[in-house]
């Protein structure tokens, strides 16, 4: 008899699955209470929980002894919870986290070879998952019980998030002192590159290559999964949690369904966003000052405490973007 998948969420990754799959031999079918094997990616935990546990989700939905394979980031917790759900519901899920090599390749999804996955659950239900994993990516590592491989994952995605954005940031340095100071003007038109990913983001920002399916909307929900792995663990990521603002404010100006190399753009010029795509008017919106807000109050006339909090009493707030009321 042949097996039958199903895929549930990111059209992408859907897309990469059904490829895949059709390879080994597996038929696709629509609805998750005809399948065998329930493959699913969200870029929101929220969509996760709402695809499992709403009252028609897959955990109602599935038939038992149904694969449930999750290849979407999220966090160690929620990966345990959606563990002990699905077994008591006598279903086998599978947490596997896709990892992406190179986040910036065009075709960072559909190259196998860029492709990997922590994988995690009861041994039974990971070894029915390898043939399945091993046939979508080109590296699957066994991680252990339930949540370890988000665990993983998120330590991962915090390693490379932090090689992505120092490479943004050292290029944008190095053009605008290269472009306003004379005395540099012969100096090499780039800068090298410290490792092989950073190498990989340099090129793909000097080739304008901002259009790939990894998309900054899938790096966010990475970073989003890895805090709150760390908010539940009580640590604190203060880089993480930058580059978070710095993900979110090109994701407002349009940038969500680019590859993660257009975090370049942020320190761009405005023709060079323009160019992409980016509408900088929508950040004034979404972080401007709010209607309330008396234009001609200059902030800089507020005295500060100790704490850094104002004590001119003028109920607003200096973090962040701009300084919008509370």
């Amino acid at each position: 008899m042949q097996r039958t998948y199903c895929f549930m969420g990111h059209g992408s990754v859907g897309a990469v699955v059904g490829a895949r799959m059709r390879e080994l031999g597996l038929q696709p079918v629509n609805y998750a209470s005809d399948a065998d094997v329930v493959f699913t990616y969200y870029a929101s935990q929220g969509q996760l929980e709402d695809a499992f546990f709403a009252e028609t989700g897959l955990v109602q939905a599935c038939t038992p002894g149904t694969l449930l394979v999750d290849l979407s980031p999220s966090t160690p917790a929620f990966a345990r919870e959606l563990n002990a759900v699905a077994v008591v519901s006598d279903l086998v899920p599978v947490e596997a986290p896709l990892v992406v090599g190179d986040p910036v390749l065009s075709c960072a999804l559909s190259d196998k070879r860029n492709l990997a996955c922590f994988a995690a659950g009861n041994d039974d239900a990971v070894e029915a998952a390898l043939p399945l994993l091993r046939a979508l990516c080109d590296e699957v590592s066994v991680a252990g019980g339930a949540g370890s491989a988000q665990l993983a994952r998120a330590s991962y995605t915090l390693q490379m998030l932090s090689q992505l954005v120092s490479a943004v940031e050292s290029e944008a340095l190095y053009r605008a002192v290269r472009a306003t100071d004379a005395p540099f003007a012969g100096t090499a038109e780039h800068v090298g590159a410290a490792t092989p990913l950073a190498e990989q983001v340099l090129e793909a920002v000097a080739e304008k290559r901002f259009e790939g399916e990894f998309t900054v909307e899938m790096l966010m929900a990475e970073v989003a999964a890895a805090i709150g792995a760390a908010d539940d663990a009580e640590v604190i990521l203060p880089q993480a949690e930058a580059c978070q603002h710095m993900l979110e404010l090109l994701a407002v100006v349009g940038g969500a369904d680019l590859s993660p190399a257009a975090l370049a753009l942020v320190y761009g010029d405005e023709a060079s966003c323009a160019e992409a795509g980016l509408d900088w008017t929508r950040a004034e919106v979404a972080f401007g000052p709010s209607e309330d807000e008396d234009d001609d109050y200059d902030y800089d006339d507020c005295d500060y405490e100790d704490d850094g909090s104002c004590g001119c009493g003028c109920d607003h707030d200096h973090g962040g973007y701009g300084c919008s009321l509370n």
